[in-house]
This record gives C-alpha cells, structure tokens and sequence, in this order.
C-alpha cells in the first residue's frame, strides 16, 4: 500500500535498491546530496548533479527534464552516508518559469525497482522558491526512512546547497546550470534545412546526429496526502501532520485548492540550526535518546518531527508484534489440525504430545515476539523521558513545569497538543497528540452516553461536565499560544448550564458572559457568519484594507454548548456553514455535544459530525493511526488536582490584552 507524505511526515523502507520518480510539469534539475549523521555535506563529491551524475548507489539524470528517475541503492552507499537528499531546481538562463510559484506542485515518488510505489511526495506551498529540497531518505535505529522534506529556497540552489553545509556553493551552482544548458543545446534540434517541399518535409536527428534521449513516462499524480493527525477513518495531510514540516511562504486564508502546510512563520533566509549530538552508546546497547534528534528548521520544528517519529514507531513495533502473535496462533492452530486429522492421534498420549508441542512452539514465538516488542518499548520510553521534559508549552501537558514560566509569546506555534494517545500493549507510554496551527478542522467533543464503554460507565451530568471543562481547557491552551489579541473566544450556553465550567474564562476577562437563550444564539452566529463572508470576499477581490474597521481579524472559536438547545432550523445551517468555511478564514468550531440529542435533524448534522476531529472527556479507543490504522486510546489533557496553573495562564493572556503586567 502506498505511503501519502505531508511534510515532515516519515516512512519505512522496506528495500534498499531504489527508484525516486519525479514529475514537475516543466523541466527541472534533479540531483542529490549524501549527508552525515548531522545532516553535513562534506565536498562536492558528496553530491551528484548533472555535471557529475554517479556517486557509490547513487544516480541522477545528466539534463533538465519534466520527469525523471534516481536510481538508489543504500546498501552501496559509504558507511559514513547517514542521509540522502533529493533536490530539485528550475534550469536558469532558459527561458523558462523563475519559480516553482508559476508551474504545478511537483510530484516525487519512492519506488521499488519493478515500479510499485512505495512513498509519495506532492509538494504544495511553493511560491518564489527556485529550489527545493524534496525529499531525505535518512538511517534512524539501523533502519532506513524516507521523510517528506518540501523545503524551498527563494535564492535557488546555491542557497539550498549553502545550507547543507557545501562550502563554494555559488561556484557548484553555475557549474550545474552551466552543465544543464550545455546538456539542453545538445538535445534540442537545430531548425531543418529549407527543401523544395518547403516545410513539409521533417528532418530527424539533432545537431549530434542523435535523437534526443527519450523521457521516461510520468509517473501517476495523486492527491496531497490528508493529514497524519490520527483521525477516525481514513488520514488527511496534515501535520499530522507534515506532518514534516518545511519552509515556505506565510499561508493566508485559503478560499479553494490543497491545503498550504508550511508553518505560518517559516523564513527560507536562515540557515537550520544543527541537530543535536547524542551521547556516545554503550557497546551492544543502542544510542541514547536525544530531545530534538530529527531534522527541522528549528528545535520546536524538530520535537515536533520527534514525537511523530515515536508514534510511528509505536504504531508499527506495535503492528509487528500483533502481525507476530496472530502467526503464532494461526501455526498452532495448523499444526494441531494436522496432527488431529490423524485418527491415531485422537486419542491416548500422541494426541496430547501434539497439543503440547504445537502449544510451546506457539509460546515461543510470543515469546520473542513480545521481547522484541518489550525492547522496542524500553527505547521509546526512554526517547519520552527526555523528549518531554524539553517540549515547548504548546507541545507540554498541564503538568510541564514549563507552564511555570509561561509568557504569552509573540508568534503562533506549529502545532497543539490536545490529549495523550496510547496502545493496550504499551499503556504507560503516552505519545503526544498534536494538531497543526492554525486548526484546519472543528473539534466535537462528545457528551454522549453512547460513545464508548467508558462514557457508558459515567453519569450523564457528570460527562457533560467533563466535556465542558475539557472544551475550556482546549479554548485556555489556545488562548495561551497565540500572541496577545490574535485569538477571541465566543461561547453558545443557551440554558447557561456551563456558568461553572466558563468560570476560569469568564473571571480572568478574556470571555464576556456567554450567549443565552435563542436571542443569544442568532446573535453570535450571525456576527461570525457576517465575518466569514466579509474576509472571503476581501480575499477573493484582493481588497483587505477595505474591511470594516469595526470587523475583529483575530482567529476566533466559538464554543456550542448543549447543542441542539436553542438552535432553530436557521441557526443550524449556519453552523454548518462556519464548519465548512470558517477555518479558511480563522474561524473555528468547537462543540460539546451529545451526537444523540441530535438525531432528530437526522441525516442535516451527518456532513458536520464527519468533518470534525472526534475527542471524548474520558479515556476512549476511537482514533486511527494513518498507517497500519491502530485503534488508539485518546487521553484527554487534565490539569494537576489543586493546580491554578490555568487560572495563572488566563491571567497572563488577560494582562496580555489590556497591556499591562500580570
């Protein structure tokens, strides 16, 4: 089954002679860096381009081309090679486009040498980049990952080969453009002798007497990859969740097309910091962990990148260990059907010496089986224990000291932790969940009785409340990432049942009292509705300055409680009409509801249910990993008992706003 990358999202290998298909719509170069363990390129001869296109299990093609083919091989490559990039750039001096901006999203496939696809790669978001760095195929534990990279580079390819470290960058990048035109004056036929006939007559051949070599067939485009955030079905790209994420320009609000996953604040200017250098093993042991050991822009784009690293390798060490007891269960249950088909062994001891041999042969294979997975775990959980402590607020848990020095910051992290996730096989190891910014989707967190055996297990009353101080502390964690007057709250609690759960909102001063009653409901539906449409036809006639000055531009969530309650048949179209704009205009859903109250609109709400990210207030097994497809159990994030820590946050946002000082 092919793999769909989003950026920064990663992929096991499971071969080492390789092809890499691209497919740019134009003519574009194509070439590749070998890199060491941090990533450094050492000289010139660690790269192949067209000027010099074999290196030790590498080949690139030598000319300008709208498709081409790599060959790989990892096992050929030099002990010292921990990574391989692929890189691609637009010819200059041709006559073609400038930048990636003007032509389709280039496509990049892994494959195995007989064609099947084993990753893809469409690489959305460029726009005055030349160059881009598409994808790294990299060593992590012994084994080989490919990794969507998408990073682009507005000063083209001696920009994107300065920052591998390649000293002389400038002077290789002419020699390959200089070896890139010679290559096109090669291939493209002068204009035919004139003839009798006129120009009816068509003379083969180029200036060489060879025909122009031949371009490989494109390989197929597909779609961008949903989002590697674990969803309840099939993923969708993010970002996860690119979800590695690369550099590329500031997304505004999307009206249609693939969605734009460069991180908001992402400059292609700077050079990436150097990964960190882990601990030296001890012999026979595997490398000690370290917090931000993986590759990124900067170290909050490298935890990042680390925490879906680890779920992966939960999810498939997982996956192996399953794939590994069924095996176990199924040879057993063969041998024994074998053994007893035998009338002989029906009875007396041939037949209890099978069930006995059949049965250990079954232990033992779970028995290594669990002990591989037994290893695997005792990696990951040490990998947590340093990654946690090191992750950013965004990132962190209530219980992080880092909230203790919260300040409110100046710019939009990538990404927001929402909950905890974590296999049967592994309870005690917790793998953040973390969703992109700003959110391309609404949250439903779900009240309702039906959901799961655990929500069946709580009372009514007391899984609304839940829900509801869930709901609060999502709306506090995303007050607290955003700068000062770049985010707004607004709450629908019709019959006021919330007042006690809005408390912390209410009483710091960044939520006025909410809307009550149908009044209430009809009034902030629609001065948000009035929002959406105004910034969209700003957008669509390129006209921001003329939106009214009274319109607040801040991203905005609006909290429904208790739905249906005082919702008419008006107000429940508009609902579903900020579900599905909203977000590409920075307005947000978040509702708390009991999916059953809602049946009698019956089929209207389906579109709404399946367009939000299911959570629940309790412990529930109800989300999907993107590749083997797990049934994770979602720990909703809890602050510590006796903890003000969200009072404090609030009170710092609250200052934040008024301008002073907590």
């Amino acid at each position: 089954m092919t793999a769909e990358l989003v950026r920064g999202q990663n992929h096991t290998l499971p071969q080492t002679r390789l092809e890499i298909r691209v497919s740019a719509g134009t003519p574009v170069v194509a070439g590749a860096t070998l890199g060491d363990e941090q990533g450094t390129v050492h000289g010139i001869e660690w790269i192949a381009h067209p000027g010099s296109p074999q290196l030790p299990g590498l080949e690139v093609s030598k000319q300008a081309a709208a498709e081409h083919r790599l060959a790989v091989d990892l096992d050929a490559l030099p002990a010292s090679v921990h990574r391989v990039t692929v890189l691609l750039a637009l010819p200059m001096g041709v006559g073609g486009p400038v930048s990636f901006g003007a032509v389709a999203a280039p496509f990049v496939a892994v494959t195995g040498l007989e064609g099947t696809e084993i990753a893809t790669f469409t690489l959305t978001g460029l726009d005055s980049e030349s160059a881009v760095a598409a994808l790294e195929l990299y060593r992590r534990q012994g084994a080989w990952k490919v990794r969507a990279v998408g990073q682009g580079y507005a000063g083209g390819l001696a920009a994107m080969l300065a920052d591998q470290g390649v000293s002389g960058a400038q002077e290789l990048a002419r020699s390959v453009h200089e070896a890139v035109a010679r290559g096109v004056a090669r291939s493209v036929a002068p204009p035919p002798p004139r003839t009798p006939e006129g120009d009816r007559v068509r003379h083969a051949g180029t200036a060489s007497g060879q025909q122009p070599p031949a371009t490989p067939p494109a390989a197929p485009i597909g779609d961008p990859a949903p989002a590697a955030t674990p969803l309840p079905g099939p993923a969708q790209p993010r970002p996860a969740g690119d979800a590695v994420p690369a550099a590329g320009p500031t997304p505004g609000p999307a009206t249609s097309g693939p969605i734009n996953y460069a991180h908001p604040r992402r400059q292609s200017a700077a050079p990436p910091p150097p990964p960190p250098t882990a601990p030296p093993a001890e012999p026979g042991r595997p490398a000690r962990p370290v917090a931000g050991d993986a590759t990124g822009w900067s170290m909050e784009e490298r935890l990042y990148n680390q925490v879906w690293g680890m779920f992966e390798d939960l999810a498939r060490t997982t996956a192996a260990y399953r794939s590994a007891v069924d095996f176990a269960e199924s040879r057993m249950d063969q041998e024994l059907d074998r053994a007893l088909s035998d009338p002989r062994n029906r009875i007396g001891g041939a037949g209890d010496r099978a069930r006995e041999e059949a049965r250990t042969k079954r232990d033992q294979l779970t028995a290594r089986a669990r002990e591989a997975l037994d290893r695997d775990l005792a990696q990951l959980a040490a990998e947590s224990a340093v990654v946690e402590p090191a992750l950013p607020a965004a990132y962190a848990g209530w219980d992080n000291p880092v909230w203790h020095a919260y300040r409110v910051p100046m710019e939009i992290p990538m990404a927001l932790r929402i909950g905890d996730l974590h296999l049967p096989e592994s309870v005690g190891l917790r793998i953040p969940l973390l969703v992109r910014l700003p959110l391309e989707r609404g949250i439903w967190v779900d009240s309702g009785r039906t959901a799961s055996e655990a929500a069946a297990l709580t009372g009514a009353d007391q899984l609304r409340r839940l829900a509801m101080e869930n709901a609060v502390a999502h709306a506090a964690r995303l007050l607290a990432v955003y700068p000062a007057d770049e985010f707004s709250v607004h709450v629908i609690d019709p019959a006021g049942s919330a007042a006690a759960a809005l408390a912390p909102l209410v009483d710091s001063g960044v939520l006025a009292a909410p809307a009550a009653g149908a009044g209430g409901v009809a009034s902030v539906l629609a001065h948000l509705t009035r929002r959406v449409d105004l910034v969209q036809m700003a957008i669509r006639a390129g006209a921001a300055d003329a939106l009214p000055p009274d319109l607040d531009t801040a991203e905005q969530l609006l909290i429904v409680n208790d739905f249906p309650h005082g919702f008419d048949d008006r107000a429940v179209t508009q609902l579903r009409y900020l579900a599905d704009e909203g977000p590409s205009v920075g307005v947000h859903l978040l509702m708390v509801a009991d999916r059953e109250d809602a049946s009698a609109y019956g089929p209207v709400l389906d579109p709404l249910w399946r367009s939000l990210l299911r959570i629940t207030p309790v412990a529930d097994d109800h989300l999907a990993d993107p590749w083997v497809g797990h049934a994770w159990t979602y720990e909703p994030l809890r602050t510590p008992p006796g903890s003000r820590v969200l009072q404090n946050v609030l009170a710092q946002v609250a200052a934040a706003r008024r301008g002073g000082r907590p």
